[in-house]
């Protein structure tokens, strides 16, 4: 798309509670999962990395949405952590962290930049953990509860809420694979907490039609698949790593179906949703927010447990530092195929970015993140293909606005258009953060001007 996205095009950054704010366990919080995970030490992560500081975006709010604001961002979405609201999971409200995220969202309007809070994005209470966490069917009513609080709290003020950040990372990541909080293993576990993550999204989006008076939605990462082949082998495999990765999540919540494909990836681990169920999950939502990055090619494979399909890797492409394809033209398919089997519905990309080695900074010059510069304008110049497609996309939100705690990487990986020192805190805008702020102000044409810098160069 050569020329400017909609009128209203809504342009911002992402971020994430534990990832950015640090002070955990400030002014009354509770303790979650992820600084548990942190620190045990037989879960520890990347270089014994914590989130105790992070970003210290805790502290530093104030004076990070002013950033913002020079930075152009039109939106800033960020993540609640519902142990700094109810350190206990349920029950007794925390008011200090609740006036946090007062103090942010005020700060936010009276800078011209629309909140976008997402009440879960992986940082679960550890003392409902203890409870049996997403094992436990009565989270849906835990869920619903503290979403209670946030919108009797801040719906004046917000306009869009989300519900969970990326179902499929809560669930493969922290119960099938281990290497994310609460770092379990078992398939069993797996299905269970895939089934009562999206009962209680339809749970908070209940009290939301009960409570609120705007927009309710969720947020998908889709990593579309493609066969190495066209083999049946090779289309079968396709089928079973998109069903588990994909549609797992969004065929309840939209579709209020499950892929049938997954009684063959979870085997006897597998129990069929009820009615009841899969009508919870299955709630009418104002928008999806999609997460996209890469995409990944797959063959059959009979030692690739559970879905026997493997990644192949595509020789001669560009990788990110987290070895992902960089494939642009995915993202395109991605919205396109995402409307062809769920309908018009309104669109966000709540995220999109990619982690490369930085190089360093010369005194006075933008840190030239020449790559993710590239990656970015191609990327949004993919979702402007998707609008020109018809595809009702209303938003753009990159990943990441800081260099931040990479979840299990540590402090390894920088997503973030603002690089931060570690030591100092300093914030720095990058090369790629003054490229965001030329096509927003020029609501996407700049992205053109992007690809005639990089031929040039």
């Amino acid at each position: 798309m050569s020329g400017a996205f909609p009128e209203g095009f809504l342009w911002g950054a992402a971020t994430a509670a534990y990832q950015v704010e640090g002070s955990p366990l400030a002014d009354g919080a509770g303790t979650s999962i992820w600084h548990r995970f942190t620190h045990d030490p037989r879960l520890m992560i990347a270089s014994g990395d914590t989130g105790d500081v992070a970003c210290d975006h805790y502290n530093r709010m104030e004076s990070d949405v002013d950033l913002m604001k020079r930075l152009g961002l039109q939106a800033y979405r960020f993540s609640i952590s519902w142990s700094r609201i109810l350190p206990g999971g349920t029950g007794r409200v925390n008011q200090a962290g609740l006036d946090f995220y007062r103090r942010l969202v005020d700060r936010l309007n009276d800078a011209g930049i629309m909140p976008l809070p997402t009440l879960y994005h992986w940082d679960l209470p550890a003392a409902l953990d203890d409870r049996g966490g997403w094992l436990n069917r009565d989270i849906a009513e835990w869920f619903g509860e503290y979403a209670a609080v946030m919108y009797r709290a801040l719906d004046g003020e917000v306009r869009r809420w989300a519900t969970l950040n990326e179902p499929w990372v809560v669930a493969d990541g922290g119960y099938l694979n281990g290497v994310l909080a609460p770092g379990h293993r078992s398939i069993f576990e797996c299905a269970i907490a895939s089934r009562n993550l999206m009962r209680a999204h339809g749970r908070a989006v209940q009290v939301y039609r009960e409570l609120g008076r705007h927009e309710v939605g969720v947020v998908f990462n889709i990593e579309p698949k493609y066969p190495a082949s066209d083999s049946a082998e090779d289309l079968a495999a396709t089928a079973r790593a998109d069903a588990y990765m994909n549609r797992q999540y969004a065929d309840p919540a939209l579709l209020g179906t499950c892929p049938p494909e997954l009684r063959e990836v979870y085997g006897e681990a597998w129990e069929d949703w009820s009615q009841d169920d899969l009508a919870l999950a299955c709630q009418p939502v104002d928008f999806v927010g999609i997460n996209y990055y890469t995409r990944s090619v797959v063959r059959a494979s009979d030692t690739a447990w559970p879905f026997y399909a493997e990644p192949v890797v595509q020789e001669g492409a560009q990788h990110t530092e987290t070895d992902w394809e960089v494939f642009p033209e995915a993202m395109t398919r991605t919205l396109l195929w995402f409307r062809e089997r769920y309908g018009d519905i309104p669109l966000y990309i709540m995220e999109n970015g990619a982690a490369f080695a930085d190089p360093a900074s010369s005194a006075g010059a933008l840190i030239a993140d020449d790559h993710r510069c590239r990656y970015l304008a191609d990327h949004i110049a993919a979702v402007g293909d998707a609008i020109a497609a018809g595809v009702d996309v209303r938003g753009y939100m990159v990943w990441s606005l800081f260099d931040n705690l990479e979840w299990a990487l540590g402090y390894a990986k920088r997503f973030g258009i603002v690089h931060v020192d570690y030591e100092t805190l300093e914030r720095t805008p990058k090369k790629s953060a003054d490229l965001y702020r030329r096509i927003i102000e020029s609501n996407g044409t700049a992205v053109a001007g992007a690809a005639t810098e990089d031929a040039a160069s």
